[in-house]
């Protein structure tokens, strides 16, 4: 089992109001599925996808990945799990513009300490498989938005982490760039990668094996698309 949750809360606290925004939330993740988390803004999708992806720590609950219990890890912990084990997509691209694609792909690898030769092979890998060759040495602004987001996708692997989290990755994008992201998804699915997705889109729900509906902080319902079913 990847992710495993048990009665998961998370409450955030000021002088004057308390917010809740998980309440109870018990999930499975297995190894290689890809998932689609779905709800209107406020229900507490981004705040489980940061808390699955050892960002925030629940007020409440348990957090199991891979196994172990990481619900109160401190933060220098969780950060060395999450750079050896997680991959982020994010609707805003997250690219630094004073780096080269190249560069931008690469960083991941250079804080997870890898020699020269190993970044190299790595990088040179994903820009292929990306179809980002012929940008490599281009800044973040000389690229379109599919571009950027592709660059990020590229980023997000480059590790091979066992799972990435993507948060609306498609929502800056129009529906061609949409629709490539998607595939791009789909084939790291394809190849073994477990992929938790945040999207408003239903369309782009469907491409994932099982759709889970948040509301008010609980989950509501859990599909499993037709067309994964034995």
């Amino acid at each position: 089992m990847l992710i495993q949750t048990k009665d998961l809360a998370k409450i955030y606290t000021t002088e004057e109001v308390e917010t809740t925004a998980l309440n109870s939330v018990s999930l499975e993740i297995q190894d290689g599925e890809y998932v689609a988390v779905m709800g209107p803004s406020g229900c507490g999708k981004s705040t489980l996808l940061n808390i699955l992806g050892l960002i925030d720590n629940p007020t409440d609950g348990e957090y199991k990945f891979l196994g172990k219990d990481v619900s109160k890890l401190s933060e220098r912990k969780r950060a060395g799990l999450r750079k050896a084990n997680i991959g982020f997509v994010f609707q805003s691209f997250n690219l630094i513009d004073e780096l080269t694609v190249l560069e931008n792909v690469e960083l991941p690898l250079l804080y997870l300490g890898y020699s020269a030769s190993h970044r190299k092979k790595q990088v040179n890998e994903v820009l292929e498989q990306m179809a980002l060759i012929p940008r490599r040495n281009h800044f973040p602004q000389q690229l379109s938005g599919g571009q950027q987001q592709r660059v990020a996708v590229a980023r997000a692997v480059v590790a091979r982490p066992k799972l990435i989290l993507a948060d609306e990755p498609t929502g800056n994008l129009d529906s061609a760039n949409g629709e490539e992201v998607m595939g791009l998804l789909g084939k790291l699915h394809e190849n073994g990668t477990t992929i938790v997705m945040v999207t408003h889109s239903q369309a782009y729900a469907e491409h994932s094996q099982r759709i889970i509906s948040l509301f008010d902080g609980k989950i509501v319902s859990e599909n499993i698309q037709e067309k994964c079913r034995a």
